[in-house]
């Protein structure tokens, strides 16, 4: 089945889908930063200066039961972006999924490093609006689709802070499946199991807004795997980015 177009989305919708979670909080255009000299990236993402102290106890069973994860460009989703814009050959006239979007980062980086076309998928109806708004922010197009598989095969796979669940792990297996490559970023795990992703790159990278994340998450490593036929691609799809 064909994806959605990323039809605008008003910021005022999106800061709705927010504010369902975190009433006090609201979006702000922000740059992201150390990009390639002439590259610019933008996102909606929460204000700097949201309140970082103890939540009150209804906000934060909102915040458990439905994270607005999608209002933080994590450091391994700028990262990504990042490494993609500086190495344009990887993506360029390319079929791309951005597997978990969150924001989308990673897929718009890739639509502006030259994809011949960015496929965004993410479980999250409000990650869907996210990934629709930035896109539009940043003058790019791309699809929404639920379910991956029914799209394949990629020429590239990205997979940004999607393993912070280990129960997210059986996805490396099935990107591999239905894509030629896939790039895996993240700032939570130090190796990975699979011995088909090679580890490519470090780099420093700090989620935006920081409301105050560990020092210990500021690397984000970047691992790569090449074609793989089996097993079967699976629909689960994860929240990322």
């Amino acid at each position: 089945m064909p994806g959605i177009k990323a039809a605008p989305v008003s910021l005022a919708r999106l800061t709705q889908a927010l504010q369902r979670t975190l009433p006090m909080g609201r979006l702000e255009h922000q740059a992201l930063p150390d990009l390639p000299p002439g590259e610019v990236l933008q996102l909606a993402l929460i204000n700097a200066d949201f309140p970082t102290g103890p939540l009150p106890g209804d906000v934060m069973r909102d915040v458990v039961a439905t994270p607005a994860y999608w209002a933080f460009c994590w450091g391994s989703g700028q990262a990504l972006a990042r490494y993609l814009l500086e190495n344009p050959a990887l993506v360029r006239n390319k079929r791309v999924l951005d597997l978990g979007s969150g924001s989308g980062v990673a897929g718009i980086a890739a639509a502006k490093a030259g994809a011949a076309e960015v496929v965004a998928c993410d479980i999250d109806a409000d990650a869907a609006l996210a990934t629709r708004y930035n896109a539009a922010l940043n003058k790019v197009s791309l699809s929404l689709v639920d379910d991956f598989t029914s799209q394949a095969p990629f020429d590239a796979v990205l997979m940004a802070d999607v393993l912070y669940d280990s129960s997210n792990l059986p996805l490396l297996a099935s990107a591999r499946a239905c894509s030629s490559e896939v790039w895996v970023a993240d700032s939570r795990i130090s190796e990975l199991a699979d011995p088909e992703y090679e580890l490519r790159a470090e780099l420093d990278a700090l989620t935006i807004p920081n409301l105050g994340e560990f020092d210990e998450f500021g690397v984000t490593r970047i691992w790569r795997a090449g074609a793989h036929k089996s097993p079967a691609p699976t629909s689960a799809v994860p929240s990322g980015e």
